[in-house]
């Protein structure tokens, strides 16, 4: 059975770093066997549908683009299921005002609950724990964080992206559409 899923693809189009065009994003995750494949804007965020696992359509797409495009990027996949479970959950409603500074970071993996419990995100930022996300409001712009996705993954021992709330309501629309 097929399922629905969303790839979210770590470091791809940022300046001249890492570039993958999404038509031809879109052809190679086809190649791999995946269906009804949409990207949403330039920053590498693929909606599919497999008959895989979540955890095996990561390693098919990482190493379908390091085939393709000769680069090595993480790539995090989350479904159609569980992204609408952390919407509803949504930790910061009421709080974090405006989607362009809400971000999601999600998570590779698990992080130790003893890494989380020591983490003291920096004021302004408010920051939320998921299982495997971390909901950060940035009050100042996501550009004047000091919450990063860096800085969680320095923290945390775990690979991490990001996305601005409007982007994760955007993609589950797609994977819903």
């Amino acid at each position: 059975m097929r399922q629905r899923q969303i790839a979210l693809l770590r470091g791809v189009n940022l300046g001249k770093h890492n570039r993958v065009p999404m038509a031809e994003l879109r052809g190679e995750m086809a190649a791999l066997g995946f269906g009804e494949v949409a990207t949403h804007l330039q920053s590498g965020n693929v909606v599919f549908s497999a008959t895989i696992s979540a955890d095996a359509a990561e390693r098919v797409i990482a190493e379908g683009i390091a085939s393709r495009f000769g680069i090595e990027v993480p790539v995090l996949v989350r479904t159609r299921d569980e992204l609408a479970a952390l919407i509803t959950a949504d930790p910061l409603a009421g709080v974090a005002t405006d989607p362009a500074k809400y971000l999601v970071t999600f998570l590779s993996a698990k992080p130790d609950p003893d890494r989380f419990a020591a983490l003291e995100p920096p004021e302004p930022e408010l920051v939320r724990f998921g299982e495997r996300e971390v909901f950060v409001w940035c009050p100042d712009g996501v550009r004047n964080t000091r919450v990063s996705q860096s800085w969680l993954e320095r923290r945390l021992g775990v690979t991490a992206t990001s996305r601005n709330w409007s982007t994760v309501e955007r993609l589950l629309a797609i994977a819903e559409g």
